[in-house]
């Protein structure tokens, strides 16, 4: 937001200087980006007379003039057409910086001639595009600063620009007016007073609106009137003053006033040609495909439900964004239509991205205008046209209502105190408030119309602390409320997924951070990739979808850093993944990634390719460090991404699964161009039970005293038996006493025959309160081998 001192003072009966009020809008919570002082840039020229003027001898364009300084006479070259005797000119000395040309200006020889310094145009000191000539000044003592005549004569050039930041929630900062009113509730000055007087019509409007029913939420309020034979030339030098300081240029009287108005009060209005407008004007919904060449020269097609002003002949308008091209005025224009408008904040916003259309209009009604001052800031509009464009008004015009936001919310002025810690009076504070626009009834304070920021008590003390400035406050340290070691402040569940992460890197895993989004193909290779989890809107086409596991994000990374050389690694990730698209459809996951070998190439024969059994012990790691039991199943039928016979769930029951482990299928490597085998583990740690005891201590260490007594046994089991069906079954015969089942052999082949194998195993049993003899060990085995029969077919091997 830009804005000229002097545009300031028009709202604002002020005598402090440009220093203070940067320095009080910063404070307030306007923070100054620029201050573009031209005075401050040009406080070097002075004025000097030109007593003698000759032909260069060796340049034709060239002038010799001797110019009378408050220095004395100096020698100058000039090439300007107007360089002649007798005038008086803008001088930069030797030392002067000239910030047309960049350049500062010092002694020099031109052609074999000394010269001792330059006279100005316009443009080397960036006042105006004009470098025809030297400037001439009809008045002036020579010595004179020249800023000091610009005050004088020109104050438009002199004029400080000033540029603050405006937050989202400040929408009533980008009007001068209520730059102004800050400023003024902080004691900078005397808020001058709005008197805005309704303008009477002389005739009935032609041209009628109307607001179609479903579109009463989206525009609650228009008004309009038609202004006839008005003069649309150039408009006055102080407007166009004031337009190009803040960096926009003037086009005509009547869009010179709109834009005026916008930058002014807040108030973006349109005028129509009256003339080229086709009937009624109505304010509706979209119902799709309709085009309309706008103002920016550019045609845009209209989504089902956007909102639009059309005439009887179409769109002419979208709405509270971009006026149409074929009903804008022109040079010729001499009938319009003023149209002031309410509109909805979000369906703005929603219109505008949608278009792509960014324009001062749009800027300001999706953040907030004033509802009350749309019928007053179509009166203030239509005085300046009648002003200066002359003509004369109809009636008034007007669809809707105002929009009811009225609110008020209790002013307890100790809260200042028990929220911000600042000591402010009560009646400093009502002052403050009331400055501010707020209406005070008891206790009661009534929020002005153009503050939507405000919605609560706390809001009236963030309001009275902004503007007794926050700089006030001292800090002090607070007593001690508590005593002893607070409680944790991480959930169990945090702290987990630390655990988790601690123990990942300690395995050596490094850790990766990637988007929740992927795309399509990347994520219907691991279950997802369809409409629920597509976004709306994604940054690209690489990231169209939430990622349905955390595997697609460490292929891909393992792909990046394949293609560069680094062929070995161990990543990992702990983060959402998303099975749908709706609020609670996501799910933690603990995810590992190893690729290449285990370490470089070694003369020993140390390094090797990882295998299934690396990502297995490294599931297992994680699952003890976050808490997991220790007696888990180990199954089969994992998801389609990992290879059929090279993987398995950790399960603590056929539906509690809370991992998977193994090798990456071959079809995914390819698709995501990883150079395999790759092997990977996710962990799911929701899926973890939680421990019955939430305290911090250990269970007691249990010791045994008894010797435990280990057994072997080989069985002769069909080859497709699997060895884990034989391990549970030899378990489960006496769960009580045996605490240990392995596998250590497998044979295949030989006096076995075909379709055999034999599944040597130990058994550990651990005795608890007495010593085992030969005949407990010799039941214990009957049963073994009753269990592994009945679960198996196997038999012992002879």
């Amino acid at each position: 937001m830009k804005f000229t001192l002097s545009w300031l003072k028009d709202h604002l009966d002020t005598d402090a200087s440009v220093a203070e009020i940067t320095e009080a809008l910063t404070d307030l919570g306007l923070e100054v980006e620029e201050v573009f002082d031209p005075a401050e840039r040009l406080k070097d020229f002075t004025l000097g007379h030109v007593t003698h003027a000759e032909k260069h001898p060796d340049a034709d364009k060239l002038r010799v003039c001797k110019v009378q300084t408050d220095t004395g006479e100096l020698q100058i070259i000039c090439g300007a057409p107007n360089a002649r005797e007798g005038i008086t000119a803008v001088i930069a000395k030797p030392g002067t910086y000239v910030p047309g040309i960049d350049t500062t200006i010092g002694i020099g020889k031109i052609r074999g001639i000394e010269s001792h310094g330059m006279m100005c145009s316009e443009r080397e000191m960036e006042l105006s595009e004009e470098h025809d000539g030297i400037i001439e000044l009809p008045s002036g003592a020579v010595g004179d600063r020249f800023v000091d005549w610009l005050a004088e004569n020109d104050p438009a050039k002199v004029d400080p620009v000033i540029e603050i930041a405006i937050t989202p929630n400040r929408p009533d900062a980008l009007g001068v007016e209520g730059i102004a009113r800050d400023l003024a509730a902080r004691g900078l000055g005397t808020l001058k007073a709005r008197d805005i007087a309704p303008v009477p019509g002389a005739f009935e409007s032609p041209i009628q609106v109307s607001i179609d029913a479903d579109t009463l939420d989206g525009c609650p309020l228009f008004t309009g009137r038609l202004i006839r034979d008005v003069r649309n030339g150039p408009s006055p030098q102080w407007l166009q003053d004031q337009l190009k300081a803040i960096g926009l240029r003037p086009i005509s009287a009547l869009v010179d006033i709109t834009n005026y108005m916008t930058f002014d009060h807040n108030r973006p209005l349109h005028v129509f040609d009256a003339d080229k407008v086709r009937g009624n004007l109505r304010i509706h919904r979209a119902k799709g495909g309709e085009t309309l060449q706008a103002l920016d020269e550019k045609e845009y097609t209209f989504e089902l439900g956007m909102m639009v002003i059309s005439d009887d002949s179409g769109p002419e308008s979208i709405a509270g964004i971009m006026g149409g091209e074929a009903t804008g005025v022109t040079g010729e224009t001499v009938n319009v239509f003023l149209e002031s408008a309410f509109w909805d904040h979000v369906q703005i916003a929603m219109t505008g991205r949608t278009l792509k259309i960014n324009s001062d209009a749009r800027y300001r009604f999706e953040r907030g205008v004033d509802p009350e001052f749309t019928l007053p800031g179509l009166e203030h509009a239509t005085q300046m046209i009648l002003d200066i464009c002359g003509g004369e008004a109809s009636e008034v015009v007007v669809a809707g209502a105002v929009p009811d936001h009225s609110r008020a919310y209790r002013l307890d002025p100790a809260r200042v105190q028990s929220l911000v810690g600042m000591d402010i009076p009560e009646s400093e504070q009502r002052q403050t408030l009331t400055r501010l626009g707020f209406t005070l009834d008891g206790n009661m304070a009534q929020v002005p119309s153009w503050r939507p920021d405000v919605q609560g008590e706390a809001d009236l003390v963030e309001e009275v602390a902004r503007v007794a400035s926050l700089t006030r406050l001292q800090g002090k340290p607070l007593p001690r409320v508590t005593e002893g070691i607070p409680k944790p402040v991480m959930t169990p569940r945090q702290r987990r997924l630390q655990m988790a992460r601690r123990t990942c890197a300690a395995l050596g895993y490094n850790e990766c951070v990637g988007y929740s989004f992927i795309d399509q193909a990347s994520a219907a290779l691991f279950g997802g990739g369809d409409d629920a989890t597509r976004l709306e809107n994604p940054i690209s086409s690489e990231m169209s979808h939430m990622r349905p596991a955390l595997l697609p994000g460490l292929l891909q990374a393992a792909a990046r850093n394949q293609a560069r050389g680094f062929m070995d690694m161990a990543l990992f990730e702990a983060g959402p993944a998303f099975h749908g698209g709706e609020p609670g459809e996501q799910h933690t996951l603990i995810s590992g990634l190893l690729v290449g070998r285990t370490g470089p190439k070694d003369v020993h024969g140390a390094s090797r390719a990882v295998d299934v059994f690396d990502v297995k012990a490294d599931a297992e790691a994680v699952l003890a460090a976050i808490g997991a039991p220790a007696k888990v199943q180990i199954l089969r039928g994992a998801n389609d991404w990992w290879h059929p016979g090279r993987h398995g769930m950790i399960c603590l029951g056929p539906r509690k699964v809370l991992g998977v482990f193994g090798e990456l299928h071959p079809r995914v490597l390819q698709a995501l161009d990883v150079k395999g085998p790759a092997m990977a583990f996710t962990i799911w740690p929701d899926e973890v039970p939680m421990p019955r005891k939430a305290g911090a201590a250990r269970s007691a260490l249990e010791l045994r005293d008894l010797q435990a007594v280990e057994r072997d046994f080989a069985f002769v089991v069909d080859a497709d038996v699997e060895a884990l069906a034989l391990v549970n079954a030899a378990a489960g015969a006496d769960k009580a006493l045996i605490e240990e089942v392995r596998v250590f052999d497998e044979f295949i082949g030989g006096s076995l025959g075909d379709g055999k194998k034999s599944l040597a195993i130990t058994v550990r049993l651990q005795p608890s309160d007495k010593t085992l003899k030969e005949a407990d060990i010799e039941a214990v085995s009957a049963r073994i081998v009753e269990k592994v029969a009945k679960a198996t077919g196997g038999v012992l091997r002879a």
